[in-house]
């Protein structure tokens, strides 16, 4: 089966449906994070600095790089965009050995993320549209990286999941064409809200089991679904583990939230992915015993 390979200088991801899942840290992102879009536009590093070595801590096997900031002086992303990614990189690269995925619509930033990346990259992404894979596609082969495809084309976002299968197989068919093999793409096949549209999960469950019959790994924005709804994480652990079940191989999210980790640690360990639950047991065995203590030092209070 597909074996997708990511890689840094030194450390190699596979993401594939015999593998464990793939978990790709999104939070060096300044969108919908005014903060850190502030402290980048202010030349300040030190959220991304702390982010990237909590991510890794935390389980994040690749981690997402986005330099997306408007910069009010200069609102222009094609000149803004590629000398900060680029910046960006060089600071996650010198803090960890972790894989890292260039995140852009910027076509020059995606290429100037490339140009001074270590090791094999994940490229964040193609589209369906005809001008997009015409540049993209290029530059996946040119650097021989992977690629995520993203199901939308020059008609939009279709609510129906056979319109958006279809463009995925476009996208893997026009890739081909440049000598990509599809073991090099990761699908995102879109993730909706589920407060929007109350089939989005069965959608992507159904999706995701296609393009496992085609041999396709894939990705998505996994806190999408529960977007606008209270207790996301709570929906966000369900939909993952039950994505996994389905044939998800990877996803870009948060991995800071214990409760979707072990989501995905479980569905490892239930997907036989985790065999004989060797990471399940040293991550939750370590949980139990600071428990154990907690309560050992309460019981002691209580008695003195």
């Amino acid at each position: 089966m597909s074996i997708t390979v990511i890689e840094s200088h030194t450390k190699s991801v596979k993401i594939g449906f015999e593998q464990p899942f793939c978990i790709i840290g999104e939070r060096i992102n300044p969108t919908g994070r005014k903060k850190l879009s502030l402290e980048l536009q202010n030349g300040d590093y030190s959220t991304v600095e702390k982010d990237a070595i909590e991510q890794v801590k935390c389980g994040a096997h690749v981690l997402d790089i986005n330099a997306g900031v408007v910069f009010n002086d200069n609102p222009d992303p094609n000149i803004t965009e590629p000398p900060l990614i680029k910046k960006l990189i060089n600071i996650v690269q010198s803090l960890t050995d972790t894989p890292i995925c260039i995140d852009s619509s910027v076509p020059a930033a995606l290429e100037a993320g490339l140009e001074i990346a270590k090791g094999r990259p994940l490229l964040n992404s193609v589209t369906g549209e005809e001008e997009r894979l015409e540049k993209i596609l290029p530059l996946v082969k040119k650097y021989n990286v992977p690629v995520v495809a993203i199901s939308n084309d020059d008609s939009g976002i279709s609510e129906d999941p056979e319109v958006r299968f279809a463009v995925a197989k476009k996208i893997i068919n026009r890739a081909a064409d440049f000598g990509i093999p599809k073991s090099d793409i990761l699908v995102d096949p879109l993730v909706m809200p589920i407060g929007a549209m109350a089939t989005a999960g069965e959608q992507v469950f159904a999706l995701v089991k296609k393009l496992k019959e085609l041999d396709v790994n894939s990705t998505c924005g996994a806190s999408n679904i529960s977007f606008g709804l209270p207790n996301r994480h709570g929906i966000n652990s369900a939909y993952l583990s039950m994505a996994i079940c389905s044939g998800l191989t990877s996803a870009i999210m948060n991995p800071t939230n214990e409760s979707e980790i072990n989501s995905i640690r479980a569905a490892d360990f239930l997907m036989n992915h985790d065999p004989n639950g060797v990471n399940w047991i040293k991550k939750n065995r370590t949980i139990d015993q600071s428990q154990e203590s907690e309560r050992a030092r309460r019981r002691r209070r209580r008695n003195t």
